[in-house]
């Protein structure tokens, strides 16, 4: 569990809140009380994604993010514009790390505009800075 003051800072930082174990499962979880868990795992697969060196490893892992969070009617599907669908497809004929970059960022802008000061108001996160 973290301390008050490294939960306080998730407030300014949803990287912070991400990169932190605690602070993302809590997220996560204040997520799913909302509907909206798809786009924590979505960053979450980005990221995992991203560390990736084999090509054969990228290219399955690829197929299953867009299958799960990309392709119209995914049972995850991500809200994102047609624009950043379509790059996306597009980087995806030759999967490298940055295929979901584009995706990514929107995801994170939106978490980071509407779920972040929701949570922060949240009862679960004024516990935690107690």
């Amino acid at each position: 569990r973290p301390s008050p003051g490294e939960a306080l800072q998730w407030r300014d930082s949803l990287e912070k809140l991400l990169q932190d174990p605690y602070g993302l499962a809590s997220f996560h979880s204040f997520l799913r009380s909302e509907f909206s868990e798809e786009n924590a795992e979505f960053w979450v697969a980005c990221e995992d994604y991203k560390k990736t060196k084999s090509p054969v490893k990228m290219a399955e892992k690829a197929k299953k993010i867009y299958e799960e969070f990309i392709q119209t009617e995914a049972p995850k599907e991500v809200n994102i514009d047609h624009f950043t669908k379509d790059v996306t497809m597009k980087n995806l004929v030759e999967p490298s790390p940055s295929s979901f970059d584009m995706a990514q960022k929107r995801i994170f802008a939106l978490m980071e505009k509407d779920s972040l000061p929701r949570f922060v108001r949240s009862e679960f996160y004024q516990e935690l800075i107690k």
